[in-house]
């Protein structure tokens, strides 16, 4: 018997050609969901944004100043933040618990934020870590572990590239170590974030710009990543209730974002205890309860030939294998749920998630496809907000 020797793994050179190469690891495509944490000694003023220490330092908005100049006393600077950024509720235990229970299959924390100070004890930002200073805690260890318990991918969401060229950042020489040689070299991912004119061209999937929001589908994984907070990514104190993003508006946003073929990536900034406000737990819980009926049209699901349907009730759809989903987002008055773009068969099966037993339909050559909905008491229907049909059997 002749012994068939195992190829040695690919090699990855620090070059883009080379590096954007490299196929993306399955677990992030399939994850569709996940949970951006903006957390830092920024959660201590908790006014204005996470860029706080920018604003009021660095181009000194005269809003900021006032701000400062009302509450702190004269003298105070941004580094006296630091102890008061105590961590003293953060259990996350907890934290896990809400993230899962939100239906979410990845976490991105900041461990390090623009202005340096890391919630990891780094040896190279003495005296500006979370273990020198306040929480006295390895703040992303701790939330690291918590989350292990139940999912392990890897990935780092790299930001502030534009300030230079990616050459001044090493970013290329990094990413082919963290390919080839790291110990999460076969299950890591990273975005796009890598230095001028990355972003959006290489790296591995694309973020583009904050709240990116394609027309049509992309040809390359992409993720969206949007704040619950519509003004601000890290906690603010006088958030208001209209600030808040709505519930549909985040359920629609995941759709939409799922059908283009992209990950959502939804935000909340806890406070400087480490407490995430009722608020955010409420917004995300119920993504989670949506996606506890509906997860099988979004989890692991691939674009369909036909994205949307922008008629009456507005309809999106997901595929996986030869299953096609639409969702819908206004229930129509008549009961007849009108599809154009699906095409039935003789096997044709058509049901909605979250309802025992099939729906019957009939095929209209002028219309498309007719789904009878089922006649419910408001009580019993699935989910309040967008409802997912399940169709077998069409092309």
């Amino acid at each position: 018997e002749s012994v068939r020797r195992a190829r040695p793994p690919r090699r990855y050179t620090p070059d883009w050609p080379s590096l954007d190469s490299r196929p993306l690891p399955a677990w992030f495509d399939e994850a569709k969901f996940g949970v951006f944490v903006h957390w830092g000694v920024f959660s201590v003023p908790a006014w204005g944004s996470e860029w706080f220490w920018w604003n009021w330092r660095g181009v000194g908005r005269p809003e900021y100043q006032r701000f400062m100049r009302d509450n702190y006393p004269p003298g105070f600077s941004y580094a006296d933040f630091g102890p008061q950024f105590t961590a003293r509720f953060f259990h996350p235990e907890e934290w896990a618990d809400l993230f899962q229970a939100a239906g979410a299959k990845y976490v991105v924390l900041t461990t390090k934020h623009h202005e340096g100070f890391t919630n990891w004890p780094s040896p190279v930002s003495w005296n500006w870590n979370s273990k020198d200073v306040g929480p006295h805690r390895d703040l992303v260890g701790e939330l690291g572990t918590a989350l292990r318990k139940s999912y392990k991918p890897d990935l780092i969401w790299s930001d502030g590239e534009w300030e230079a060229p990616d050459a001044y950042w090493n970013s290329t020489n990094f990413l082919s170590w963290l390919y080839n040689d790291s110990p999460v070299k076969d299950e890591v991912v990273v975005n796009d974030r890598w230095g001028q004119n990355c972003s959006c061209h290489h790296g591995g999937y694309y973020n583009c710009e904050d709240k990116f929001k394609p027309q049509s589908l992309p040809d390359h994984k992409w993720e969206m990543c949007t704040s619950i907070d519509k003004f601000s990514w890290g906690y603010r104190r006088d958030m208001a209730m209209s600030d808040v993003t709505e519930e549909s508006e985040i359920i629609s946003e995941l759709i939409q974002t799922v059908s283009l073929g992209g990950n959502y990536l939804l935000n909340i900034g806890p406070t400087k205890d480490g407490l995430i406000v009722p608020i955010f737990q409420e917004r995300l819980l119920a993504v989670g309860k949506w996606l506890s009926i509906n997860g099988e049209a979004i989890y692991a699901s691939k674009p369909w030939r036909v994205q949307w349907e922008n008629n009456a009730t507005f309809v999106w759809y997901t595929s996986k294998g030869s299953t096609v989903y639409a969702i819908f987002k206004h229930w129509p008055e008549n009961g007849l749920l009108n599809l154009v773009s699906p095409i039935t068969t003789s096997t044709t099966k058509i049901m909605m998630l979250g309802i025992q037993g099939d729906l019957k339909w009939s095929a209209d050559p002028d219309k498309g496809l007719l789904v009878s909905l089922p006649q419910l008491p408001p009580s019993a229907v699935p989910v309040e907000f967008a409802w997912t049909i399940k169709l077998a059997g069409v092309k």
